[in-house]
């Protein structure tokens, strides 16, 4: 089996990296020459996926950022067989999916947005690792969600990641529950690292602080593109927790131990419940 991986990032350098492991012949491009040169003279790649390779490719991932996507989409779709499943591993699905669908139906072959749900704070090929997906989630938008012998082919063509579950749905689901579990957070933590506080941590700090703060190490390049794809989510999951907030200010300001402890204890059942 042959996968052509284009971007070599994190995500797209595990990718590589994934399949490499489970045996399967690799073809990975990315806009940094070097990079894919470094790939494939340790190894991971079997070449650099380019024009004559990639109808050969039974699968192709796509690992980079929505718009870079959608322009890789528009420029290559001719150049794809008509036998290759392509999947794009972008974090916000809307726009990509419309453009893979759009494109997928020009040239006949099939596509299916996906976001892989893996990842660390640290960015770059020098930082993927092939078991980056080992017990993650796949989120999975097709093409269709009643031809069962594709979401079959699907599952199998993903089976080298080593996934816990692959998840079916559409893109407006997609962006909606993804602004509430990975870009808030994101906002959240980038936030709060600004507090003039935060220089003075040292010997003050200990797990919650790590925990918060993780990912305010982050590619402000591409967040700010998908912040601003996904920004009518995103702002809305954002002016809930102002409201949240401003619910626990208020109840201290006005020394109401009675319904700060009730607030504290909403919160509390409220994980309890989102765990089960």
């Amino acid at each position: 089996m042959i996968v052509g991986v284009v971007g070599l990032g994190l995500i797209g350098g595990s990718l590589a990296k994934t399949y490499h492991e489970a045996g399967w012949t690799v073809y990975g491009y990315d806009l940094n020459e070097s990079v894919s040169r470094f790939a494939e003279l340790e190894g991971t790649l079997t070449a650099v996926l380019d024009n004559k390779n990639i109808k050969k490719c039974d699968l192709i991932h796509i690992a980079v950022t929505p718009d870079a996507a959608c322009n890789w989409l528009e420029q290559h779709g001719s150049e794809i067989a008509k036998t290759t499943m392509v999947i794009d591993d972008c974090g916000t699905k809307r726009k990509v999916v419309e453009c893979g669908m759009r494109v997928a139906a020009q040239y006949g072959f099939t596509y299916a947005g996906g976001h892989p749900m893996a990842g660390t704070h640290l960015s770059g090929y020098k930082n993927s690792r092939a078991t980056m997906f080992l017990n993650a989630s796949m989120i999975i938008v097709p093409p269709t969600h009643d031809d069962i012998l594709l979401l079959d082919r699907i599952k199998s063509l993903l089976e080298p990641m080593q996934l816990k579950r692959v998840v079916f749905t559409s893109a407006n689901d997609h962006d909606s529950m993804i602004a509430f579990t990975s870009q808030l957070p994101h906002v959240v933590s980038n936030a709060f690292i600004k507090s003039p506080s935060a220089q003075q941590h040292k010997g003050y700090s200990a797990g919650s602080f790590r925990d918060l703060t993780r990912v305010a190490w982050l590619n402000e390049n591409m967040w700010t593109e998908l912040f601003l794809e996904n920004k009518d989510n995103l702002l809305r999951e954002i002016h809930t927790l102002i409201n949240n907030l401003t619910q626990y200010a208020d109840a201290m300001e006005a020394d109401d131990a009675t319904a700060l402890c009730a607030l504290l204890r909403d919160g509390r059942i409220a994980k309890e419940l989102s765990d089960k």
